[in-house]
Order: C-alpha cells, then sequence, then structure tokens
C-alpha cells in the first residue's frame, strides 16, 4: 500500500538567541538562562579554560543538580590552576553535594591538585583534613602513600586520622603496616582506631 504523504509541518520562526556563543554570552547565559540553556552554557564553556574562575562562582549560587554537574565537568577539563583555585574552596562548604563535586573533580586532575595536598593536611580545620584525605583516596598520585603515612604518624585529630586508616583498607599497601600499628598505639585510648586499624592491617593482609 502506497504511503500517503502528510502535510509539511510549518517552518518554526527564527528567534535570534539571545546570547551569543562567544564566553561572554555563554556566561550571561549561565547567569540569566532557563536550567537547559544554564547546562549548555556550562557545557560548552568547558572549551573556555579561562572562564574557570566563573564557573567556580556559579557552583556556589546553582540550584540544579544536572547544572551543577555539567559545571564540574567542565572544571574537570580545564585542569588548570584557576579550576583548582575554584574547587578548593567547595571543600569548607555545608553542602555535601559540592564538597563531594568538588573532591572528585579535584581526582581527576592529580598534577595540579598535587601541589595543594600539603597545605590541605596541614589546614586549620580538621574537616578540611579530612576531605584531603579522602581525596587521596581517589587521587592517582605518586606520593599518595607519603601523604597517607604522614597524616598517621603526624596527624593530632583521631577523626582525621581515622579517615586515613578507612582509605588505606582500600589503597595501602604491606609499607603501612608499621604504621597502622603505631596510629592505634598511639590513640590507644579510642577503641575505634585499634579496631579500624586491625580491618585496614587485614585486608592489606590478605590475599
Amino acid at each position: 500500500m502506497a504511503l500517503r504523504r502528510t502535510a509539511a509541518e510549518p517552518l518554526r520562526e527564527v528567534v535570534e538567541r539571545e546570547h551569543a556563543r562567544d564566553p561572554d554570552g555563554l556566561l550571561a547565559q549561565l547567569k540569566t538562562g532557563d536550567t537547559e540553556q544554564r547546562r549548555w552554557a556550562a557545557r560548552d564553556l568547558a572549551a573556555h579554560p579561562a572562564a574557570a574562575a566563573a564557573l567556580g562562582s556559579r557552583l556556589a549560587a546553582e540550584p540544579d543538580p544536572s547544572v551543577r554537574e555539567a559545571l564540574f565537568t567542565s572544571l574537570s577539563r580545564h585542569a588548570n590552576d584557576a579550576a583548582a583555585d575554584a574547587l578548593l574552596p567547595l571543600l569548607r562548604s555545608e553542602d555535601a553535594e559540592l564538597r563531594n563535586g568538588a573532591i572528585e573533580a579535584l581526582a581527576s586532575m592529580p598534577v595540579i591538585a598535587g601541589v595543594r595536598i600539603d597545605a590541605l593536611l596541614a589546614d586549620a580545620d580538621a574537616d578540611v583534613r579530612i576531605f584531603a584525605v579522602n581525596l587521596l583516596g581517589d587521587l592517582r598520585h605518586e606520593r599518595v602513600p607519603r601523604w597517607l603515612l604522614g597524616v598517621l604518624e603526624h596527624e593530632v585529630s583521631v577523626n582525621v586520622v581515622c579517615a586515613a586508616i578507612e582509605v588505606l583498607a582500600e589503597v595501602g599497601s604491606t609499607e603501612h603496616l608499621a604504621a597502622l600499628g603505631a596510629a592505634a598505639r598511639r590513640f590507644g585510648d579510642d577503641p575505634f582506631v585499634a579496631f579500624a586499624a586491625d580491618v585496614a592491617i587485614g585486608r592489606i593482609e590478605s590475599p
């Protein structure tokens, strides 16, 4: 049976773009567009490394999770100093989604993030030090074992040490065994440290 030709749909009205697709136009759309427009602007700004600071500023104000994800993705692709500087303040955010997104994005730029680890581990805020330890769990950097050993040997906060022990249970090696035992003895008044250290040692030693 022959197919019937359907009536042609009317042509859509051509609407002039509110903003150009250059960096300035994309940044304007990121601030004033609807959710879909903001998401596409965040994605397109991945091609403009100079926009890293603006992307980071938008993260704190952006309410939509899908737009936030696009912002983090673009910052990860930039992988430059400006991107890292935009992400680091989010480690102090009360918003767990922002903190976790920042950790994931920073972990994707090991060279850039690596030069900031020492300062994070020495931060006056124990929570920031914990988040730095969590970052080490995902960071593919040759100094990760050394940083974790330093936490076990010198960190004064039991919560930060426990965070490092939990990471070592997943990524540790035999070079950490002695330090795990020493940390358990150093915090001998806290039974959880000894328990966590025993679990980590068991996982490292298991075939």
